[in-house]
């Protein structure tokens, strides 16, 4: 009873977090809009028979048009990096794992940077060509890198999955910086790319990665048992009857799912993933049923501050979010693992 009544807070925390997170991102700004108008306005949005006539159609215009599907935009991405990394970490069993790990997001990069350097457009999409490019180069990079540690280890062990993911995230990286070096006018598009933002995408970015992101979440929070099982290593879940290969797989392209949904539509965000799943574990718990929401709910959070913040700090200029979240979770990743290392060490005295 008392668990329940833990994890019940736990649920309650995040919410409100989440929806003080949402009114700030759309409140502030260069023009500030108060909280009770964003209420009214977005209510009037949804219920149709509300009145907003008495508000001024500037800020109708800038909550509906402009902050608020930046705010959602931000949310998603930041949900998606953060129930991956929960994933990965859990799968992976190893705290340093992150969405990133096995190269997706290298994967989705070099898609984008490939489509900026070529000026890919294609039939029927346009403006989507960028985002859609991106996922597609995250799906082929995953299978390439399951398939090549198939190759290498035929049980595909942890150790050699993430191998196979450094081996082929560097190699991209390296792809990328030679695209980078070869680019000409593009070099500044690129750049702020890879840097991250959520600036200018609108209600059209949300609906390329909805779709995505709830895919890939009821397919990894349908496995959170599973993930409980093989956290505590593959033989221990073998024994509990959990076919480690298969559940392997699934979580393994869920989270590509997520990653490269999340980089198409926002470029290359670090830190995410790898903070916020490992937060969240040492708050409320390494248990995934209650991990991957939970997640879901601080990730969205955090993105949507860290966007507030890029886009205020030094306002009218805007800094890449990128920049912001690695600034915070560099010092904030350090901290932890001081503080976890401190507590094993003092675990071993006793």
């Amino acid at each position: 009873m008392k668990r329940m009544g833990q994890r019940a807070f736990a649920y309650i925390i995040a919410l409100a977090f989440l929806l003080i997170a949402i009114l700030l991102g759309i409140s502030i700004g260069t023009v500030s809009v108060p909280i009770g108008n964003i209420v009214q306005i977005i209510g009037a949005e949804i219920f149709r028979f509300i009145s907003i006539d008495h508000i001024d159609p500037m800020q109708t215009n800038i909550v509906l048009s402009i902050r608020l599907p930046r705010v959602i935009l931000a949310g998603l991405v930041g949900a998606a990096l953060a129930i991956a990394g929960a994933a990965f970490q859990g799968l992976l069993r190893n705290p340093l794992a992150d969405p990133y790990t096995l190269g997706v997001s290298s994967g989705a990069s070099v898609g984008a940077v490939l489509t900026l350097f070529f000026q890919f457009s294609l039939p029927f999409v346009g403006a989507f060509t960028l985002p859609l490019l991106s996922i597609l180069f995250a799906f082929l990079t995953i299978f390439v890198v399951l398939g090549f540690a198939r190759k290498i280890d035929r049980a595909m062990k942890v150790e050699t999955i993430i191998l196979t993911g450094i081996i082929f995230s560097s190699f991209l990286g390296a792809f990328i910086s030679l695209l980078i070096a070869l680019t000409g006018d593009e070099l500044r598009q690129i750049i702020g790319w890879l840097l991250g933002s959520v600036s200018m995408r609108g209600w059209s970015y949300i609906q390329i990665i909805l779709p995505f992101f709830i895919l890939g979440t009821i397919i990894l929070i349908a496995n959170s048992k599973e993930l409980n099982a093989m956290s505590f290593g593959e033989e221990r879940a073998q024994h509990l009857g959990v076919n480690v290969q298969r559940r392997k797989m699934v979580i393994l392209i869920a989270g590509s799912i997520l990653t490269g949904a999340a980089v198409a539509v926002s470029g290359t965000i670090g830190f995410v993933g790898l903070v916020i799943p490992h937060l969240t574990r040492m708050l409320w718990g390494p248990d995934h049923t209650h991990l991957l929401p939970l997640s879901i709910l601080t990730g969205s959070s955090f993105l949507i501050l860290a966007d507030l913040v890029s886009r205020t700090i030094i306002s009218p200029i805007e800094l890449p979010i990128g920049v912001i979240t690695a600034l915070i979770g560099a010092p904030a990743f350090g901290i932890i693992l001081m503080k976890r290392r401190s507590g094993e060490r003092s675990g071993s005295d006793a």
